[in-house]
């Protein structure tokens, strides 16, 4: 997983380093943080509070959220006992509730900003508002929660009180379809993009589930994937894609429609 804290740092987690990376763009300093007297195990999952000015990280094989605060000190946990296999994570701006991914239980867990469970959302099943292996969660500035549902090939689209509305995408090999969707993440403008670990490729979505445009393709040369695993925006509208395979986080901007 890659995001930033919305300033200068960008956090990569790294699964199989155990650890998370941290790297200033500004300072260029670099640094590597874990858990006081704990260890990373699989850290998959990562979201900045900027409210609580804190990271959290889900680890699924731990099966819990590890808090940092903004220097890097472990500082505490979310979710002990109340996950399978937590995956990708995100936090609501507008009232901070935390949702987790969780492979294991085909659910989306909605935990409070102190961790406490509000709600479990969804189960096994392939009608809207079930899931088959949910990876990745998305909320959008109308507080609309997106889930990358990974094995029945599509991305959910939700209201701000969870309900579902749609559904993005099917199994396919064209442009609009997906074959293995993972990483998902809003924009400013409330665009969808989506990672496709086998296309190679990330596709964008308006909000009504639209296609829109796709870019990237396999290889090892800039704008070229492989196996991308994670895709976050930041406030300046930067895209950081995780290509996991190629051992690399690439950066692209967007670039807005200018109307004359």
């Amino acid at each position: 997983a890659v995001c930033t804290d919305g300033v200068s740092r960008v956090f990569v987690a790294d699964s199989g380093d155990h650890v998370i990376h941290v790297l200033d763009l500004d300072t260029r300093k670099y640094a590597r943080w874990t858990p006081t007297g704990r260890a990373l195990i699989a850290p998959v999952g990562l979201a900045y509070d900027g409210a609580g000015r804190r990271l959290l990280v889900a680890d699924s094989s731990a099966k819990v959220v590890f808090i940092f605060d903004s220097d890097g000190k472990f500082v505490g946990e979310l979710g002990s006992g109340q996950f399978k296999h937590p995956c990708g994570l995100a936090v609501d701006p507008g009232n901070g509730r935390v949702f987790v991914a969780d492979v294991g239980a085909h659910q989306v867990v909605v935990l409070s900003p102190s961790g406490q469970v509000l709600r479990r959302l969804g189960a096994r099943g392939d009608a809207l508002g079930q899931f088959n292996y949910p990876t990745n969660v998305a909320v959008d500035h109308r507080g609309r929660l997106y889930v990358s549902d990974s094995l029945n090939f599509r991305v959910q689209q939700f209201t701000a009180d969870l309900e579902p509305i749609r559904q993005i995408g099917k199994q396919g090999d064209m442009p609009g379809y997906f074959a293995q969707p993972k990483g998902i993440a809003v924009d400013q403008e409330d665009h969808l993009y989506v990672v496709d670990s086998q296309f190679e490729a990330v596709q964008i979505f308006d909000d009504s589930g639209e296609l829109l445009l796709n870019f990237g393709e396999p290889g090892q040369g800039r704008g070229q994937f492989w196996l991308p695993a994670a895709v976050f925006i930041d406030p300046r509208n930067r895209i950081w894609v995780a290509d996991s395979f190629n051992h690399r986080v690439q950066v692209f901007d967007y670039l807005p429609e200018v109307k004359p």
